[in-house]
């Protein structure tokens, strides 16, 4: 199917197709995901305890205080976003979700190259996502910190740093593909109890450190800790790389779209549940973080992020306790990372749209898991780690080209959205339907075009200021051009290998995608299962 699928199929009377043979895909994975596995799943990936204490040290030093203000306007865009897929997901709640939307709104040519980038982008993801523990855990206990010894410096900024980042994080892959292996019980399960122990573990820190303020909240007002030079307003843009890093991934719901019990009306509101419950928590994270840290202007804040204030506000021994909370936030991120990432290539290869697609788009009878799928995301993702396994720019370079290729993904989707939107306004643009319960599907009504344009204006602007060409984010040494320009050149190169590996194979006359109806169609009774939600 090489155009666009946007419309219901229709009977000679005007209703809905609602044939059991329309359902389109045979269901290989087993449905153990209920609410909040869907939830967590979302609320896992974007983790704001993993990402804020990640980057925490890295947007304000870019920044100062003042880069608290990124926050709400990156919240901001990404609802506009978040708004599009939960619409898309109430009609299309398929696996590999970015990939299968842009298909079905612009053609398989263009669905797959945003698929193709989607795919790279997670695997940078989970890379960088895993070399989080590298943030948390020698502040738990200075022996996690293998290369160079207990004495040498952790910080991800360093070359004994990186290196030991690049360690534990390969250590942590191993252990989230064997539980994406098991099955989706498991995985659900342990995202599920991730996401417990991180929300309480926000909880109680943010109280904890509004109660140890070291000044007011009008010291967001001010640049206080930034140490560049010139204007103020590239600094502002840089530092906007943190909550760009955080507030990704809320996708990943739909993702798991086809193991959800009544996908149609758990995922819309999953992906904007787990958006505006990081959003609300990473900026009260944050603000507590510039109130209760020692000093703004000795270095210290930027160079530890949270974990030298958790540690010197809170003393050795709660300060590490909460740190382990932190820790089992990283690993539930990598965790649901991979699994989405998984999911999307599962989905791709099932189309026969990927090398090896006999492989990759093969379920397990057993686990009921894309077995091949989660293994090669996981070793994707360590191979990327061990590539820059020398360079100290592992950790911002990672960040920043990763969500840059999420952007540009997002991007896929949202802007034949739009299109499409345009074109069908007298028609309503989508689709009706209603859920598994009869209720009508989840819809934007009139205000779809008007949000849908500023979701793509801000994706627009914020890939671009993703992928500048900083020194201080892909080349801390200051005289690498290629390291300087790797965004613009992996992301150019990235997609001129997909495009030219698209042409070859001729995907354009091979890609069938199967019909999905965009409304409920209640199954055949004799075909219908009863499993308990995770």
């Amino acid at each position: 199917m090489s155009r666009p699928e946007f419309v219901a199929r229709q009977r000679p009377d005007g209703d809905v197709t609602t044939s059991p043979a329309d359902i389109g895909y045979q269901q290989e994975l087993r449905r153990g995901v209920g609410g909040f596995a869907s939830f967590a799943a979302g609320f896992s990936f974007v983790s704001i305890l993993t990402t804020v204490f990640q980057l925490f040290g890295l947007g304000y030093g870019l920044g100062g205080a003042a880069f608290f203000w990124t926050w709400p306007l990156v919240f901001a865009g990404q609802l506009l976003v978040a708004l599009c897929f939960a619409e898309l997901a109430a009609r299309w709640p398929i696996s590999g979700a970015i990939y299968q939307w842009s298909s079905r709104l612009a053609g398989t040519t263009a669905g797959w190259l945003t698929g193709w980038i989607m795919i790279i982008g997670q695997i940078l993801t989970v890379a960088a996502a895993a070399i989080a523990a590298q943030a948390v855990l020698p502040g738990i206990w200075s022996g996690f910190q293998l290369v160079g010894g207990p004495g040498a410096d952790p910080s991800l900024g360093s070359p004994t740093g990186a290196r030991n980042a690049v360690l534990l994080g390969c250590l942590l892959l191993v252990v989230t593909t064997v539980v994406n292996i098991l099955g989706i019980r498991q995985m659900a399960a342990a995202t599920s109890f991730g996401v417990i122990v991180e929300i309480i573990g926000v909880v109680v820190l943010v109280l904890v450190l509004f109660f140890l303020p070291e000044r007011g909240p009008q010291a967001v007002l001010h640049d206080t800790g930034w140490s560049g030079h010139g204007g103020y307003a590239g600094a502002f843009l840089a530092s906007s790389l943190m909550a760009a890093y955080v507030m990704v991934g809320f996708d990943s719901a739909g993702e798991l779209a086809e193991e959800t019990h009544s996908p149609r009306r758990t995922t819309p509101r999953t992906i904007l549940r787990a958006l505006i419950t990081s959003g609300v928590g990473g900026a009260l994270l944050i603000l507590a973080g510039l109130l209760a840290a020692p000093s703004l202007t000795d270095g210290k804040l930027a160079a530890g992020g949270l974990s030298w204030v958790l540690t010197d506000r809170l003393g050795g021994v709660l300060g590490r306790l909460l740190l382990c909370c932190v820790a089992v936030a990283v690993f539930a991120c990598t965790l649901a990372v991979q699994s989405s990432g998984a999911r999307m290539m599962y989905s791709m290869a099932r189309e026969g749209a990927l090398p090896f697609h006999r492989h990759l788009g093969k379920v397990s009878a057993r686990t009921g898991t894309p077995v091949v799928a989660s293994v090669v995301v996981g070793v994707g993702a360590a191979i990327a780690l061990l590539v820059n396994v020398r360079q100290s720019a592992i950790f911002t370079a990672l960040s920043s080209l990763c969500i840059a290729m999420l952007y540009l993904a997002y991007l896929g989707v949202t802007l034949p959205l739009l299109i499409t939107r345009i074109r069908h306004r007298r028609t309503g643009g989508l689709p009706g339907g209603v859920d598994e319960t009869g209720r009508p599907l989840f819809s934007l009504g009139r205000r779809g075009i008007a949000v849908n344009t500023l979701a793509v204006l801000y994706q627009t602007g914020m890939t671009v200021n993703l992928a500048w060409p900083r020194p201080e984010i892909y080349d801390l040494t200051g005289g690498t051009w290629w390291l300087r320009w790797s965004a613009p050149l992996f992301i150019g190169l990235s997609l001129a290998a997909g495009a030219g590996y698209f042409l070859v194979r001729r995907l354009h006359r091979r890609i069938e995608l199967r019909h999905v109806p965009h409304t409920h169609v209640e199954p055949p009774a004799a075909a219908r299962t009863v499993t308990e939600p995770a």
